[in-house]
């Protein structure tokens, strides 16, 4: 899978500039254990679990059904805990590297938001999905060079 192209027939086009991401939004992880992650968070590393109205809209369903679970870190990056329960890890050692993370997600100012989709489309970035409108604003997700998912995401104009 090709995740960017390095033509250089092209003539340059614009990178989004580093101011124009804004902080990190939130990180979406998998986790086996939902009981084992929400005490891992809450309990030892001492974030903040999302509760009732501070629950995005758009989980409510599996966070009622307990399949989700919202921590807060002190500068505003949510932690998004999706429960997969069977979920394995692709190495039985421990010590190898990998994974559980669901996708890493930016916010960029609304009016911005289709910039950002032209760059990534002109840079030839590999879209998984979007873009898309919800409630909660806009998003667009693709693939880093290592197939890592990324969103850029903005509220809502």
């Amino acid at each position: 899978m090709s995740h960017l192209s390095q033509s250089t027939s092209q003539p340059s086009f614009p990178a989004l500039l580093p101011t124009m991401l804004r902080r990190v939004h939130h990180i979406a992880l998998n986790v086996r254990d939902m009981q084992a992650s929400r005490h891992f968070y809450g309990s030892i590393l001492g974030l903040r679990e999302l509760q009732g109205d501070e629950v995005p809209e758009t989980l409510k369903t599996l966070f009622e059904a307990g399949e989700a679970a919202n921590f807060v870190t002190p500068d505003g990056t949510v932690i998004d805990l999706f429960w997969k329960p069977n979920l394995t890890p692709p190495d039985p050692n421990p010590t190898r590297e990998f994974t559980r993370a669901g996708h890493l997600a930016f916010d960029i100012a609304p009016d911005l938001f289709d910039h950002a989709v032209e760059v990534l489309n002109h840079h030839q970035v590999t879209i998984d999905h979007g873009p898309v409108t919800r409630p909660t604003g806009r998003g667009i997700y693709f693939y880093d060079p290592d197939g890592f998912l990324v969103e850029i995401r903005c509220d809502p104009a």
